[in-house]
């Protein structure tokens, strides 16, 4: 592992009155990263100093660094841009041991204005029996806004308006610290949190880091000798006609590709129909397109004065094989309009990712997939890569991806057109929205899908370009650890050398998009900035994908979800109603409190959310430091005139809506109240700023809501969400960030 370490803070140059409204009003966001490949996994990097940092060279009372990934460490807070120096150093502490510490050695770190002052250099620690660790380190300072940090729901202005219906806003903010309740000795917990971690349901979210390439589609049976069949119900691929002892070769692929040299003459390359305009600082006239000047705040949609309106003529077309998704609102809505009144192919979308190796394509898939499902869209992520892996093995080295290679490049462009037929054919029955994972880097590969799509299912790109080399280090060092590819090469500096070279090959014939509908992601995966291009899109779907990307990133932060305490209608056995907490429920506040306290005292920056009723708030209330957001989103399900009753009474009193209930609790709406499908439509504006946080959340919310919010972070079919066991007194940690979702549970009370 090389040694220095890496410096990097805004020091932008500013005019003095903006350096001296900066200085007034922001803040600095830093982060602390210690990196090793193939770490000791029972020592656990740790960072004290003294005030404001840790407050204490007490080892005892060091900070724990989280991990982001499996050999990256992160520590992150905020501090004024003018703060005192930051005295602090390092150390490893054992996980499961009293075993001493071990401090870095050399002098002390300081930290002055976001930088750090003297020589880079790596953390070195010399353990009792003579070895010595290494750890990269990173130190990396944003300036923002403190209301960015701790209240970014700006995005969601328009609901802090009254409900026409109770009277209470939709969203209302309470950032003063509030002093909490006592924590008597029955609120008190242990110093070690793992105390209270309890196994997760086996169709929980990933407990470890699992690929995501290996999660997507397997290959189907067309029926041809050599092709891969996934029919074994175990769910294990198997081959047809292909010896287990061999790699198939090209020729008993036997699938038809078509020509890519014949350029594609489809309607989107010839005239756009674009959603908006350049921004101020990109205004080509040539190109139209719509641009987002992503910050850390709300997202700003700039548009020219040169926009343009469209009319899109829409024929009826009554015959469709599309199934209506299961789906309730605006998607319902807007899956009727797309079938009676969009063209044929319109009802099929291909997203097409497109980019170099290590910009997180498969990732942003993944998350895609997953946003779209929750929807109630029939989404599949198919992944060339994996297709490219049964077929051929997974040592292929970089020769293999050489552009010069023509066996290279038609196997690999076979691999891709089995991808895309598999696509078609399982939108043919029934299908929505499929998901192409590949690199699609240059047009001739590009014009031969479009050539597949035509009558089929309409394509739009999605280009992910990132430029910050860190990003691409980091995930490049990732796809080492967990790719397939790598996973029987022992040396991970000769993986490294290859994957580099590998994307060397790549980068000589990249073409970026600038043909048919595209959607461009420019540096938006930090979270700290960046640009969408959208070009020639159109209609209810794909406008909510662009909201969507607009609004994701990559930065690691735990999200917990958490029941109110017991309230005496839970001791009563009734549902709905707003009543207070029993005993039992105000032991687990405080208990929460304590919890939350220990878990998040290094994140300056997390914020509480609860719903408007008084079960959460009071639950939240023994909470102290951290703001406080009500959502009236997440309100419990609406059980309409079944609100307050049992559910005996109901099935003696309303037995039709009793066994209605029973046989459809998806869909099944309480008289005058809501179904879980509803519930979904209005959970989504709480999904897409749970995606756009950076720093921790903690929602305090009801068995329903709770159970349609975990079933998007752990992809669960929309069926089994009624049924997810979300119980009371339990804390559901779900950790975000680029190796995907990752679950803990704690049990605080039986």
């Amino acid at each position: 592992m090389g040694t220095g370490a890496s410096k990097n803070a805004d020091s932008g140059s500013h005019s003095g009155g903006e350096e001296r409204e900066d200085q007034e009003g922001g803040q600095l966001y830093v982060s602390l990263k210690m990196e090793k490949y193939k770490p000791k996994g029972e020592l656990v990097p740790h960072v004290y100093g003294s005030v404001p940092l840790v407050g204490s060279w007490d080892s005892s009372k060091a900070l724990p660094m989280e991990r982001e990934s499996a050999s990256m460490w992160e520590l992150s807070f905020v501090v004024p841009p003018n703060h005192e120096t930051l005295d602090f150093k390092f150390l490893l502490k054992p996980n499961y041991s009293n075993e001493p510490c071990v401090v870095e050695e050399g002098s002390n770190r300081l930290l002055t204005g976001g930088t750090l002052q003297g020589d880079a250099r790596s953390a070195l620690f010399r353990l009792d029996s003579g070895e010595v660790l290494e750890y990269r380190v990173f130190i990396k300072a944003d300036r923002v806004s403190p209301f960015d940090l701790a209240a970014s729901w700006r995005a969601y202005q328009e609901n802090f308006q009254p409900s026409t219906v109770r009277g209470i806003p939709d969203v209302s903010i309470n950032s003063e610290h509030q002093v909490g309740a006592e924590l008597g000795s029955s609120a008190s917990l242990e110093l070690d949190l793992d105390h209270y971690l309890v196994p997760a349901p086996s169709t929980c979210a990933n407990s470890g880091l699992v690929y995501a390439a290996n999660m997507t589609e397997n290959p189907r049976s067309l029926g041809h000798a050599g092709v891969f069949s996934n029919a074994d119900s175990s769910g294990s691929v198997s081959y047809i006609g292909i010896s287990a002892d061999r790699p198939a070769t090209i020729k008993e692929m036997e699938v038809i590709v078509p020509d890519p040299s014949k350029v594609y003459s489809g309607s989107g390359m010839v005239e756009s129909k674009s959603l908006g305009t350049f921004s101020p600082f990109q205004k080509q006239d040539s190109h139209r397109g719509l641009f987002v000047d992503r910050g850390v705040g709300s997202p700003r949609l700039a548009k020219s004065a040169s926009a343009n309106t469209f009319n899109i003529d829409l024929k009826l077309d009554s015959e469709t094989k599309n199934s209506m998704p299961a789906a309730a609102g605006a998607v319902a809505a807007a899956a009727v309009a797309d079938q009676m009144l969009g063209p044929k192919e319109d009802r099929h979308l291909a997203i097409v990712l497109v980019g170099l190796p290590a910009r997180g394509k498969t990732f942003t898939a993944a998350k895609l997939t997953r946003y779209l499902r929750w929807l109630g869209h029939e989404t599949k992520h198919f992944n060339v890569g994996k297709y490219r892996r049964l077929k051929h093995g997974v040592n292929q080295s970089a020769d293999f991806f050489r552009a010069d290679n023509p066996e290279g490049m038609e196997a690999r462009n076979e691999v891709a057109a089995l991808a895309m037929e598999d696509m078609i054919s399982w939108m043919q029955e029934g299908g929505q929205v499929g998901i192409f994972d590949a690199t699609n880097s240059h047009r001739r590969r590009r014009n031969m899908l479009m050539k597949m799509a035509e009558g089929n299912c309409k394509i739009i790109f999605l280009e992910t370009i990132c430029n910050d080399r860190d990003i691409i280090e980091r995930n490049i060092r990732l796809k080492i650890q967990q790719s397939p590819d790598y996973a029987e090469q022992p040396d991970f500096e000769a993986g490294l050398q290859d994957f580099k070279t590998r994307l060397a090959n790549y980068e000589k014939v990249y073409e970026p998009v600038e043909e048919g509908s595209y959607i461009k992601m420019i540096d938006m995966v930090s979270g700290h900035g960046g640009q969408i291009q959208v070009n020639n899109i159109s209609g209810y779907l794909p406008g909510r994908i662009v909201f969507f990307l607009v609004n994701t990133h990559l930065t690691p932060r735990p999200i917990l979800l958490t029941r109110h305490g017991e309230s005496r209608d839970n001791v009563r056995g009734r549902i709905g109603g707003d009543n207070v907490l029993s005993d039992t429920g105000d032991i687990y506040g405080k208990k929460l409190a304590n919890f939350v306290e220990k878990r998040l005292k290094s994140e300056r920056a997390a914020s509480i959310w609860t719903s408007t009723l008084q079960r959460t708030i009071i639950t939240a209330s023994p909470i102290a430091g951290f703001p406080k957001i009500q959502w009236r989103a997440l309100d419990e399900i609406n059980a309409g005139v079944c609100d307050g009753m049992t559910y005996e009474e109901i099935k003696k009193n309303m037995p039709e809506e009793y066994e209605s209930r029973k046989k459809d609790k998806l869909r099944y709406r309480y008289p005058r109240g809501e179904s879980y499908l509803d519930v979904i439509q209005r959970l989504e504006p709480v999904i897409i700023e749970l995606e756009r946080q950076r720093a921790p959340v903690v929602v305090i919310s009801h068995q329903a809501v709770l159970r349609a919010l975990y079933a998007y972070f752990a992809d669960r079919p929309l069926k089994e969400i009624p049924h997810i066991e979300m119980p009371l007194h339990t804390i559901i940690e779900i950790q975000m960030g680029v190796t995907g979702v990752q679950e803990k549970r704690y049990k605080l009370m039986d």
